[in-house]
């Protein structure tokens, strides 16, 4: 993993986080935030979603999305890496393309996801929760879905990329690319949307989400995570209904 392309790779994620750290917003001001309320981040400049575009919040999403879920697919990055060592005609690069445009996808998605929650007063302007209902939901379809089948065979692929690859191998680098972003999409996507139970941009969720999500994909360890993380979420969503709903 000292080829120059790994370099950059791992060089853009250590930026991306380092951007998200710049980002982030103190604990201490949330505090604040959440006692004196919209007013108090219009009167900082902070930028919300209304005042920021639907462009800018695609690209905050894009970016989190990007530091997050390229470490969760380092392994299949690496096994892409030693097949194309064998065959001609890859493309590291073109893979990578390809995975992270599904995640845009994504991105645009949340985002406007965003907005609508924010307009509708579901959400703050750091796209946290302010419903229990809306917490107590997506906890409980993050929960029930880490028992699916979906979840199941996508994280079959993503445990297994040299199979996966194998499969695929003719279709070229960027279909490839996008076949395997699909597969994480498949595994995460719910995981990713408890962005807006733990708070948009808030680097401790952040960072136990990858965490839990990169384990998830390991091929003996995941398998210890997956489910025990559902019934976590499950018993989350049921606290909140008790708590606040």
């Amino acid at each position: 993993m000292a080829a120059p392309h790994w370099l950059a790779l791992f060089a853009a994620i250590l930026l991306a986080w380092g951007a998200l750290y710049l980002m982030a917003v103190p604990a201490e001001m949330r505090a604040l935030g959440a006692i004196y309320g919209e007013d108090f981040w219009r009167s900082l400049c902070t930028v919300t979603p209304d005042a920021a575009g639907l462009s800018k919040m695609v690209a905050m999403w894009a970016l989190m999305s990007a530091a997050m879920m390229a470490p969760t697919a380092l392994p299949a990055f690496a096994t892409y890496d030693d097949l194309s060592h064998a065959a001609p005609g890859t493309r590291f690069g073109h893979l990578l393309a390809g995975y992270l445009a599904v995640w845009l996808g994504f991105s645009v998605l949340a985002a406007l996801a965003q907005m609508a929650l924010y307009r509708a007063g579901a959400v703050n302007g750091l796209g946290e929760s302010v419903s229990g209902l809306l917490s107590a939901s997506l906890l409980a379809v993050a929960g029930l879905y880490q028992f699916s089948a979906i979840k199941e065979a996508c994280l079959s692929k993503c445990r297994h990329p040299l199979t996966f690859f194998i499969q695929h191998w003719e279709e070229g680098p960027w279909r490839n690319g996008l076949r395997l972003g699909l597969v994480c999409l498949g595994c995460c996507w719910a995981l990713m949307l408890l962005a807006f139970v733990g708070g948009v941009m808030n680097l401790a969720f952040m960072g136990l989400a990858t965490l839990l999500m990169v384990f998830e994909k390991l091929p003996d360890l995941g398998r210890l995570v997956t489910r025990p993380l559902g019934v976590a979420l499950l018993v989350g969503a049921a606290w909140v209904v008790i708590t606040t709903v």
